[in-house]
């Protein structure tokens, strides 16, 4: 009984989670006046330009589907059983459509768009505590979608986009170098 309601909560919340980014990428198109109005669909042929993820980063079409939260947060992969699988989909856009009921946070939502000037999206994805990547056991992501993040992310460093800390280590060398007697 108490697995069986769970699951509807569950149901109830990843549909509810569902309808509100629909109803974001609609708000979305409405108030950006360069971006032509398309009806969400699960049609990903299209791609959708750097500049115009930037700009949705910072609107508030985005601000209301998911807060200060990171994007990730709000998506939980519905699996069969109560153990999670050990891996996720290999993708989740098949033949330029998404092909499965539940896509990965960045698949669901066309307009972020993964790239090394992107900080602002790839931030979300880097653990604050260690400034490692997360896993996609974490976020959800399909591995596609992680590869592809990892490599943004390592760009991003080797341009200089994003910053990372080097610990400083105080070595005692009076190990390595014997005194002169």
């Amino acid at each position: 009984m108490y697995s069986r309601s769970v699951g509807i909560k569950n149901l109830i919340s990843s549909a509810i989670v569902r309808r509100r980014l629909s109803l974001t990428a609609r708000n979305f198109q409405e108030e950006s006046a360069v971006v032509e109005t398309r009806e969400v669909t699960k049609d990903r042929s299209q791609q959708v330009p750097l500049e115009t993820s930037l700009r949705y980063l910072k609107s508030a079409a985005y601000k209301q589907t998911y807060g200060n939260q990171p994007v990730w947060v709000p998506y939980r992969r519905n699996h069969k059983g109560a153990i999670p699988p050990r891996h996720t989909r290999k993708t989740c856009i098949r033949n330029e459509e998404i092909s499965t009921g539940n896509p990965c946070p960045i698949c669901r939502d066309e307009y972020l768009v993964l790239h090394q000037e992107n900080t602002e999206l790839l931030k979300q994805f880097i653990s604050p505590q260690t400034g490692a990547v997360l896993g996609y056991s974490q976020t959800g992501l399909c591995r596609r979608r992680q590869l592809e993040l990892e490599v943004c992310i390592k760009r991003a460093y080797d341009y200089g986009l994003l910053t990372f800390d080097v610990p400083f280590r105080k070595y005692d060398y009076s190990k390595y170098y014997p005194k002169n007697k």
